[in-house]
């Protein structure tokens, strides 16, 4: 298929541009540059800067230079991105403005900001104590404070939950004031501008402030990382380390022995978990850390060896980081599997079973076990069986359904017309909003990239081939607005938090429908209204009856030729939309 621009001709276009950024930062911000664009060889004999956007020097390649007319900016997106010069000086000047390191989530180097280095002194210590406020520390961790719930639309989503010795009209909150929260907690609480709970959390932090075991089946974006951190802090608090400090202590400092152990399938979303924990543990002694793959093994167990108190990771890592002997499990009092469905999908099990089976791990009965997913299949079911202990089952809104505040949108789109198409939903979009475009590999979330940038459209990609580095400034650039379009694989479809996006396009529709669920997700969270558009063609017609019956119990309009596939009914040439243009 030939996507109109090779790589060589994108980089010697751009190499004799000068943009400048009408991002969040100012007129003076750089671009994103696409990793595999980043100090590229090019020509040295690059035109000035111009002040006509439509026409620019293209550097001479030998020949002399010809004049080039460069594409227009598309719609909205006219203004993102501006003058032009080098693309080597643009990509290392962006790049170096950039500290990685303060964005590291494999040792974060800005823990130490939250939580002081602890002496070892003592074989014990007071987690009641509030230490004094930070405010670099606290603007750092609740600048991106929780806004804008769509509360009218979460008080009708069912909720059931159903366990022995259970009654759920007596387990129910409907203000965070209604819990015994330490102050600690509750000062964090209000910072985070926390007012209502939503309805995982009206009902699970209850459960769990109890000290039941709980399985959770909760739609995605449903506030459920809150509901397990909120009560597990504030029982830590009020408990204390117990043996764990004094365990370490003997062990020369070499080992750590976590209270609490969080395992997620992706190191997105162990990053997210973990900053949420570092928000509800501020000004606390409690010390968060975090483990996954793809980050510098060396730097993580450093920070692991300043202390740790809660740990996310992520099955793999963990697993590594055991059989080096740095993390024992003996005195873990807390253990949460976030979606668990995913990390089987994933094929975490063996893993997690290794994990938690271990003869060091406190059996089910006496630690507290909690499991999060989206869907609830036999697998999942089995886990919880082993796993958990007199538990509540706790279901909000249908298992595996979608968000009636999601606008989701089905167009026919053949596959040599898909690019048109996705430029021309972005040209029509609202200036600075926040798209993520999912793609099904990895070299077509960098051909698409590489298109989009060719297009004058402020881009990043995020995938499995990407350095751990790569992948946070990517996600912090599409954060801030910088990057309003990321181009994503699956690896970002689960768990990640990013606020504000308003539009989830699904290039590539994925494989089976749950996938979809989970992609879509994205937008509307926790009760804000989202859009969701997806492409579909013949390659699609195995999703056809699912997406009917989800588009069906959300409300939506289903378009008459994906009726026509569920029945059978192949549509004909005139049935199909010829292009989906907006």
């Amino acid at each position: 298929m030939s996507y109109g621009y090779d790589e060589d001709t994108v980089v010697d276009e751009f190499s004799s541009m000068a943009i400048h950024s009408n991002g969040p930062d100012g007129g003076g911000a750089k671009l994103y540059v696409p990793p595999h664009l980043r100090n590229r060889g090019t020509s040295n004999d690059l035109a000035d800067s111009v002040n006509d956007f439509s026409q620019f020097s293209r550097p001479s390649r030998g020949t002399g230079g010809d004049n080039f007319r460069g594409r227009p900016f598309r719609g909205s997106y006219s203004n993102r991105g501006s003058k032009v010069g080098n693309e080597r000086q643009q990509s290392d000047s962006r790049w170096s403005s950039f500290n990685v390191n303060t964005q590291s989530r494999g040792g974060h180097s800005t823990l130490g900001s939250n939580v002081p280095r602890r002496s070892w002194n003592a074989p014990t210590e007071d987690w009641t104590q509030q230490l004094p406020r930070n405010e670099r520390t606290e603007q750092e961790l609740f600048k991106k404070a929780s806004a804008g719930i769509n509360f009218n639309q979460y008080d009708n989503i069912p909720v059931n939950a159903t366990g022995p010795n259970f009654n759920d009209s007596a387990s129910t909150i409907s203000s965070f004031t209604e819990l015994s929260l330490h102050k600690i907690v509750r000062d964090n609480v209000e910072l985070a501008n926390y007012e209502r709970p939503t309805p995982v959390q009206k009902h699970a932090i209850p459960i769990i402030a109890s000290g039941r075991d709980l399985m959770a089946c909760a739609q995605t974006g449903s506030g459920k990382t809150a509901a397990f951190l909120i009560p597990i802090l504030n029982n830590m608090i009020k408990q204390g380390p117990g043996d764990s400090i004094c365990a370490t202590i003997n062990s020369n400092r070499r080992k750590q022995f976590p209270v609490a152990l969080i395992l997620a399938p992706t190191r997105e979303l162990a990053s997210q978990i973990f900053d949420d924990a570092r928000k509800f543990s501020y000004r606390s002694l409690i010390r968060p850390c975090v483990l996954y793959g793809g980050a510098d093994m060396r730097t993580q167990l450093m920070e692991l060896s300043e202390g740790c108190n809660l740990l996310v990771a992520t099955p793999g890592r963990l697993s590594d980081v055991l059989e080096r002997g740095r993390v024992g499990l003996d005195h873990c009092r807390y253990l949460v599997l976030d979606e668990a469905d995913r990390m089987l999908d994933m094929g975490f099990e063996p893993q997690i079973r290794r994990i938690v089976e271990q003869d060091a791990f406190p059996p089910s009965g006496e630690r507290q076990t909690l499991m999060f997913s989206a869907t609830f299949p036999n697998e999942i079911q089995i886990l919880a069986k082993d796993f958990l202990s007199n538990y509540i089952f706790l279901t909000v809104g249908r298992v595996g359904s979608t968000s009636e505040n999601i606008t989701q949108t089905i167009l026919w789109v053949e596959e040599n017309a898909k690019r048109d198409t996705l430029i021309d939903l972005l040209a029509h979009s609202e200036a600075g909003t926040l798209t993520l475009v999912f793609v099904e590999t990895r070299r077509g979330a960098n051909a698409l990239e590489n298109y989009l940038y060719s297009q004058k459209f402020q881009v990043a990609s995020i995938h499995g081939d990407r350095t751990q580095e790569d992948r946070e400034l990517a996600l912090s650039c599409f954060r801030s607005g910088r990057t309003p379009v990321l181009v994503a694989t699956a690896v970002a479809a689960r768990g990640l938090d990013i606020p504000n996006v308003k539009h989830v396009i699904n290039y590539d529709l994925p494989s089976d429908i749950e996938e979809y669920v989970h992609r879509i997700g994205r937008t509307g969270r926790v009760g804000n209204l989202g859009l969701a558009t997806s492409f579909f063609n013949d390659k699609n017609r195995n999703l056809a009856r699912g997406l009917v019956e989800l588009l069906e119990e959300a409300n939506q309009d289903i378009p008459p030729w994906l009726k026509a596939i569920t029945g059978d009914v192949r549509p004909t040439s005139f049935q199909r939309p010829r292009n989906n243009r907006r």
